[in-house]
């Protein structure tokens, strides 16, 4: 076999704009993060164009899929002895192989099919709850913990049975696999994903797309899918209609609708990353929230009282887009003067931010902007209270409410609060993070307080915030354990 096609995508936290992102008049600002799914293609010697794809991380996770070809046609069916069915990598095989053909002909598609392909998938530990593997090992819910466990740990279970944290795991598998495969099949060269944004990313992301909102049976927002594509970044939608013929299932071509010259494609992705010497934390609380139907209940809220809702969202997205504008800021005042942003957060990282105000430096714009910041995220986390009491959903629980206020209360923690829909099941962090501190750092502070929490189970991950953009082209052996947990067909 040659060297493997290796592709990785991050995952994601909607630190703002839940709700408001289906919206195509409103944005989110999206954290892709350090967690990543990688997809390894390798192609077989065999006599046959069957395609295994394994996700070794699983019992009974192997699937096998037959390779048919009529006229210009080739179609990928799972083969009948398969244990069980994996309708998103069927999907993601199916539409990827179509578009192939489409563009480069049957022909070609079946020579590179005709050996055979082995196809790995496996997601960074972060997507998956391991509570259980660090009680098995008899060690405490600990960033230090979580680093001494197997990078893409086994979980012992069935797919359908994992405990999932949130990241968008079937988002950044969709992409890493849907552009592997497009490498893999030469519709898009390597360097589409070794560069920024350009054509073949863009492919790879409409593609995504449409395969996860195919998967999924409705047309989401697909901030998941872009920040697997393109990272971090303010985020707006693009139009349903776009791909509604391909979700309808009509029997039209796949290319033209997918194609990045297709101007309905009207998504945005502004820049945007989170400012330097702060660190994203983020944590796994074991309550449980039913997405889909917390955005049913929002929309049907929304619907019926209009007036209301679109005062508060008008209201939200105000301050969705000052504190992105904000964060950037701060970026760019370290540019300008490095060693006064240094001193700013150093100082501050062992104040709590009521101290912040009586600085001598209050009047500093590095200052001033980590309190707007601060202050703007309180405002956010106020603003998505009430939204859930209008509706009666709960977007931040009394328990979350307690737990983050607890943890933005802490010397060094600029803010915080529920991603994406909210509920029950996750919490972001946003901290000072200073260079070469002989002192204890704030995000020590954090995880000993979570350690100790008692009112919810709270379990730390290890991410923070990707600084690759997105979707990318890997080395097989540059990623630790990747190697091994993939191993050989």
């Amino acid at each position: 076999m040659g060297t493997p096609i290796v592709v990785s995508a991050p995952g994601k936290v909607l630190i703002a704009g839940g709700y408001l992102v289906l919206d195509p008049a409103y944005s989110g600002l999206v954290v892709s993060t350090s967690s990543r799914f990688y997809t390894v293609i390798r192609a077989e010697t065999s006599t046959t164009s069957r395609i295994c794809v394994r996700s070794p991380q699983f019992t009974n996770a192997t699937w096998d899929y037959n390779v048919s070809s009529v006229a210009a046609q080739v179609t990928v069916e799972p083969s009948p002895e398969n244990a069980s069915k994996n309708k998103f990598v069927h999907l993601a095989l199916q539409k990827t192989i179509t578009l192939a053909v489409e563009v480069k002909g049957a022909s070609s598609v079946k020579d590179i099919l005709s050996k055979g392909t082995d196809i790995a998938i496996v997601g960074g530990n972060d997507f998956y709850s391991q509570r259980a593997q660090l009680e098995a090992r008899n060690l405490p819910r600990t960033l230090e913990s979580l680093s001494k466990l197997t990078p893409f740990a086994y979980t012992g279970v069935e797919l359908a049975n994992v405990h999932k944290t949130g990241l968008g795991s079937s988002a950044a598998l969709i992409t890493s696999l849907v552009s592997a495969l497009l490498v893999y099949l030469q519709v898009i060269p390597e360097s589409s994903l070794t560069e920024g944004d350009n054509q073949g990313r863009r492919l790879a992301h409409n593609l995504a797309q449409y395969v996860h909102c195919f998967a999924q049976g409705k047309v989401g927002s697909g901030f998941d899918v872009a920040a697997a594509v393109f990272g971090s970044h303010l985020y707006t939608r693009f139009q349903a209609s776009v791909i509604q013929p391909l979700m309808d299932d009509q029997v039209v071509p796949l290319f033209p609708v997918i194609s990045p010259s297709n101007s309905e494609w009207n998504y945005n992705i502004g820049d945007f990353k989170l400012p330097p010497l702060t660190r994203m934390m983020l944590a796994d609380v074991d309550a449980g929230s039913d997405t889909p139907s917390l955005v049913g209940k929002v929309l049907k809220w929304r619907q019926e009282s209009r007036d209301t809702a679109n005062a508060l969202w008008t209201t939200l997205d105000s301050l969705n887009q000052e504190l992105a504008k904000t964060l950037l800021q701060l970026s760019e005042l370290y540019s300008r003067n490095e060693k006064a942003y240094i001193d700013v957060v150093t100082h501050a990282a062992s104040l709590s931010a009521s101290e912040w105000s009586t600085l001598t430096m209050s009047k500093d714009p590095v200052i001033s902007a980590f309190v707007k910041v601060r202050n703007t995220t309180e405002s956010i986390r106020g603003k998505m209270r009430e939204m859930g009491t209008l509706c009666d959903v709960p977007i931040e629980p009394i328990e979350q409410t307690k737990l983050l206020d607890a943890c933005v209360s802490l010397p060094g923690v600029i803010g915080g609060g529920v991603p994406g829909a909210g509920g029950y099941d996750a919490i972001w962090l946003l901290v000072f993070d200073p260079p070469g501190s002989s002192e204890e750092l704030p995000s020590e502070r954090v995880g000993g307080l979570w350690q100790s929490y008692t009112e919810l189970d709270v379990s730390p991950l290890l991410a923070s915030e990707s600084m690759a953009k997105g979707a990318r082209i890997e080395k097989l052996a540059d990623i630790a354990g990747l190697k091994e947990a993939v191993g050989s067909a």
